[in-house]
């Protein structure tokens, strides 16, 4: 069968998504209502929910038509309310086992922009009480255990959002034209959308896109406004990791932007949530974007990272740092695995590339359990595929490769160069378009150091790629310790620190320095608190932790559980039938054979993913001004007549964070060549300043990188003499100087600076006396107090009495005297006072007259001409 490909994009049809108008919201109380006014960023126009609090279930009313402003003005005053609040956003609401909350966003800050689409972190939240309890009624006493249980999920960390750009989506699926219109679309049955403009026809579209679930952490609040007709104001929120930085190539700045989403399927902690539950959802799953944006181009790659595919677990019972493995079930045919590869090969297209890190050659067996499991399952499912459409397994030991010879950055872009040629990157700007085919699926045990380091090590090649694309590189390749691959070290480091605190409890304990051995001695200390601080973690928090995320996803509803009132969530043995709720419907014989995995609507596209190549949006509408509000950006992202500071943008906050990246002194300005103080790092690991043994191994930062003990004796002393004779050499390179660790400044800026002569500083001296003794007020501090020209001449009379009878500078009628041996020297003969010469004197002159020269003359002497370089 021919793939079919996505259509071409016709440059004279555009599409734009649109601007929600509720981007501000009030809060009005009083003791029967609650009255929501939402508006857009300029506050032209208006819409109003009403909520009952009287009724016991949630009594939504909203007024169909939008309001001005004298209408609202007049509503406020013509009501007395309790009290009122200013927020930016409703997340929805939540009921336990009284009545629903309402949740609001308070407080937001500008954290990365994609184009004019600005993107938002939220940093405060309310939570307001919607349904007051009868008089005389008493409140359950497990209401207000229920209400601290779902805030311990921090909604004012890692949750974003923004009003007109899709996050749940990659920049590729939100660039794509819409080929369905409305969520109930039957991709058999109907037909899609063709776009052809006539000749020298230019339209404009707006839409309104649908979010991916998967990646919405509020769907479950935003159920009770269902009701609500308008789609604005619900407020669609990820949980993840979003940050830009810019780095200048030349003046030119260049975004970089990484884009994190953490799935809500099968989410959890660490050594509670392993492996995938039966519809392939796959504990910490995360996809990662990586966006370059360049004015009208623009450049993006999107990689994966999650648990192994099958049903295993660990036990946590006992207080163990590393519990033993168990597989729970067998899966002959690989049902749960293909179901994960089928749904990636569904958004993200063919070939799938799997980068498994997990240990093979161990003396106990502990990880190598999950990579036989995961090769069988590959090996499995590929037989029912296409050679050019089969999953690529590669398997890399990163631990084994650390402990020895050889880089594991440089394995690493090899492999991340092969998955590039396969998967390629997506790419846009006026002229062409280019697509990514396939994803990148990157995954160690816990998915979170080794895979980290891996995926910085694949987005670095991508970043190469992505800038050749654009032009600013001659070759695909860049270089580590410059400005641009630092500023990308940084975005991965907290990238992987933030969904190391969300998973595991703590920030990574190895990190991408630590791979590269370029980690400092006392980082190690470091490494040591953060395994104490995830396996503390792990040990006493998580399960609470794991409550908080069930009831907060929706998947534990308290109000459900009240017909047995001794079964709460914390009473739980086990969430497993939470998260595998549709068993019953799983274990029913399905008439589409096992051999089939792959749907056959998404083996029609591939290589392409079909989800871009079967766009669905919920409205579709034809604009005719292209300056008009719904998709002005321009004014969205630019507010006019508001009166901000420079650090409220996120442009100057991205520039300002650019100069971390660049060092204080350097002569090349290039952002892709290594910088000089890169080079004296070398220095620094001399022992006499590290503070090391020199006698150590130059690897022992990444000696506790994962359980020696799990490795071969053989592999160990194989790698013992090397290290030790790599520490000799580099002993015997010689002591660390001063010259070597900071550069002449002949080097740096063209000229060497040499103290003064001994001569040339007994002048200066001189010259400072004079000066003390014409001006005393300037060194003695009651000088200042009083300014009075009598107590400064006292000052100057006992300042030259000190002098009298020593040598030095003597005042005397006004003439300044050299004391020498007891007599007095005229001060020329000592201190040359500068001369001018006659010629000099008379080239100063014909300067002055030289505006009255050209007054009346209107010519002016050539030799000013000629000392001015304004001559022909």
């Amino acid at each position: 069968m021919q793939p079919s490909p996505p259509p071409a994009m016709d440059p004279s049809i555009r599409f734009f998504p649109l601007i929600s108008s509720i981007q501000k919201v009030a809060l009005f109380e009083t003791k029967s209502k609650l009255y929501l006014i939402g508006s857009n960023s300029r506050e032209t126009r208006f819409r109003l929910l009403e909520i009952d609090r009287k009724k016991p279930e949630l009594t939504i009313h909203e007024d169909a038509n939008e309001l001005e402003k004298g209408d609202i003005r007049k509503f406020v005053q013509s009501r007395s309310f309790i009290r009122s609040i200013s927020a930016y956003g409703v997340l929805g609401f939540v009921k336990f086992l009284e009545g629903y909350y309402l949740i609001l966003v308070t407080k937001r800050t500008r954290c990365a922009f994609i184009g004019k689409h600005i993107i938002y972190t939220i940093k405060d939240t309310a939570m307001i009480r919607v349904n007051e309890p009868p008089a005389g009624k008493q409140i359950h006493p497990l209401e207000q255990r229920y209400v601290k249980m779902f805030s311990n999920v921090d909604m004012k960390s890692n949750f974003y959002f923004s009003y007109s750009y899709d996050l749940t989506r990659s920049l590729q699926y939100n660039l794509s034209e819409p080929r369905y219109v409305g969520v109930d679309s039957d991709f058999e049955r109907d037909d899609p959308l063709v776009w052809k403009a006539s000749p020298g026809e230019r339209t404009t579209y707006g839409f309104r896109g649908v979010p991916r679930s998967r990646f919405v952490w509020n769907t479950y609040l935003l159920k009770p406004m269902d009701c609500i007709l308008h789609r604005d104001w619900k407020l669609e929120v990820i949980h993840g990791f979003i940050s830009q930085s810019s780095i200048s190539i030349f003046g030119r700045p260049i975004y970089v932007c990484l884009i994190a989403r953490r799935s809500t399927r099968f989410a959890g902690t660490r050594f509670l949530k392993r492996g995938a539950n039966y519809l392939g959802d796959v504990a910490n799953e995360v996809e990662t974007e990586q966006i370059v944006l360049d004015g009208t181009r623009m450049s993006s790659f999107t990689q994966l990272r999650g648990s192994v595919p099958s049903h295993w677990s660990q036990d946590v019972s006992k207080m163990v740092p590393k519990p033993q493995i168990a597989l729970d079930l067998s899966d002959p045919y690989n049902e749960t695995a293909g179901k994960h590869y089928e749904r990636l090969m569904y958004h993200h297209g063919a070939p799938i590339i799997i980068l498994n890190l997990v240990k093979k050659r161990e003396k106990r067996r502990h990880e190598s359990v999950l990579s036989d499991e995961m090769v069988v399952s590959v090996d499995y499912l590929n037989q029912f595929l296409p050679p050019d459409f089969r999953i690529r397994y590669i398997d890399f030991d990163m631990a084994r490769k650390s402990r020895g010879e050889g880089s594991v950055m440089e394995s690493l872009a090899k492999y991340a160069e092969n998955v590039i040629q396969l998967t390629g990157t997506f790419y846009l700007d006026d002229k062409e378009i280019h697509r990514q085919t396939g994803l990148v699926r990157v995954n160690c045990v816990d998915c979170l150091d080794r895979t980290n380091t891996a995926q910085f090590a694949i987005g670095k090649c991508v970043l190469a790629h992505q800038l050749y694309e654009m032009g600013f590189l001659k070759e695909r390749r860049l270089e580590f310790e410059s400005d641009c691959v630092t500023m990308l070290e940084n975005l991965y480091e907290d990238h992987g620190d933030t969904l190391a605190m969300q998973y595991g409890g703590s920030q990574l304990v190895h990190r991408i320095k630590t791979y590269r051995k370029t980690a400092a001695w006392a980082s190690q200390g470091n490494d040591i608190i953060q395994t104490l601080s995830r396996y503390c973690s792990n040990t006493f928090s998580d399960t609470e932790k794991q409550h908080s995320i069930n009831l907060f996803l929706g998947y534990y509803i308290p109000s459900e559980s009240e017909v047995n009132k001794s079964t709460h969530i914390w009473d739980l043995e086990t969430d497993f039938y939470i998260h595998n709720a549709q068993l019953d419907v799983i274990r029913q014989v399905s008439s589409v054979p096992l051999t089939q995995w792959v749907q056959p609507i998404t083996f029609r596209h591939l290589p392409h993913p079909a989800s871009d190549c079967n766009r669905v949006v919920r409205e579709l509408i034809k604009i005719h001004t292209p300056d008009v509000e719904i998709i002005d950006y321009y004014s969205n992202f630019y507010h006019n007549f508001k009166l901000t500071s420079f650090e409220e943008h996120i442009a100057y906050q991205l520039t300002t964070l650019a100069r971390s990246f660049v060092p204080t002194v350097r002569t090349n300005f290039s952002p892709f060549e290594p910088v000089r103080r890169q080079q004296q790092s070398a220095a620094l690991k001399n022992p006499s300043l590290t503070g090391k043994s020199s006698t150590g191994s130059t690897n022992s930062s990444s000696s506790s990188m994962d359980d020696d003990s799990d490795s071969d004796e053989e592999d160990r002393s194989a790698k013992t003499a090397p290290n030790s004779s790599a520490n000799s050499s580099r002993a015997e390179d010689g002591v660390v100087t001063i010259n070597s660790m900071f550069p002449r400044t002949g080097e740096v800026y063209g000229f060497e600076i040499k103290p003064p002569k001994k001569a040339d500083m007994m002048k200066y001296q001189k010259y400072v006396q004079m000066n003390r003794i014409c001006n005393p007020q300037n060194y003695t501090g009651s000088a200042k107090a009083d300014s009075s020209q009598q107590y400064q001449q006292q000052q100057q009379h006992q300042y030259q009495s000190q002098l009298s009878q020593a040598d030095g500078i003597v005042i005397k009628n006004n003439e300044i005297y050299m004391r020498k041996d007891g007599r007095l020297v005229a001060a020329e003969e000592d201190i040359a006072i500068p001369t001018v010469s006659a010629e000099s004197l008379a080239v100063y002159e014909r300067y002055c007259r030289m505006r009255q020269d050209l007054l009346e003359q209107k010519s002016v002497d050539p030799v000013i001409l000629e000392y001015m370089d304004i001559c022909e």
